[in-house]
């Protein structure tokens, strides 16, 4: 069984993240992202434009899943983590995972109306690793 040590230290090394949401028509809708700026507990942060469909998605319908995963050359290993999407535009949240370049993507800084940061707090997952698969509860 994967430990949460195990688990972080596997997203850690990654460098693309799958995140999901669900549309209107309660249909998935997968995206790939740059990882999580920071990971907190069961929590995972992320930054976006506000005006983005991923943003107006969560903010109707909270429900999303994460995914992460490495294609070794004999091995592949994955994580899906589901849980639920807080879209957060609180500057201090904002600040906290503002990162010196980011100014390429949002012109105004870290009070750019367009920057807001996503909060994935995990519930629960699969780990798939040598042809098996666990589930598992997050706290």
């Amino acid at each position: 069984m994967i430990t949460k040590d195990q688990l972080i230290e596997f997203i850690g090394k990654q460098k693309v993240a799958f995140i999901a949401s669900i549309d209107e028509d309660g249909f998935p809708n997968m995206k790939a992202m740059l990882m999580p700026r920071k990971i907190d507990g069961n929590c995972y942060y992320f930054t976006t434009n506000t005006s983005s469909l991923r943003v107006s998605q969560y903010q109707e319908n909270e429900k999303a899943s994460i995914y992460f995963y490495n294609k070794g050359r004999f091995r592949y290993e994955g994580v899906m983590l589901i849980g639920t999407v807080d879209v957060l535009e609180d500057t201090d949240v904002k600040q906290d995972i503002w990162r010196i370049g980011d100014t390429m993507f949002y012109k105004g800084g870290v009070t750019d109306p367009d920057y807001c940061v996503l909060r994935f707090k995990a519930i629960k997952g699969r780990y798939y690793c040598n042809l098996k698969t666990e589930s598992f509860q997050l706290e």
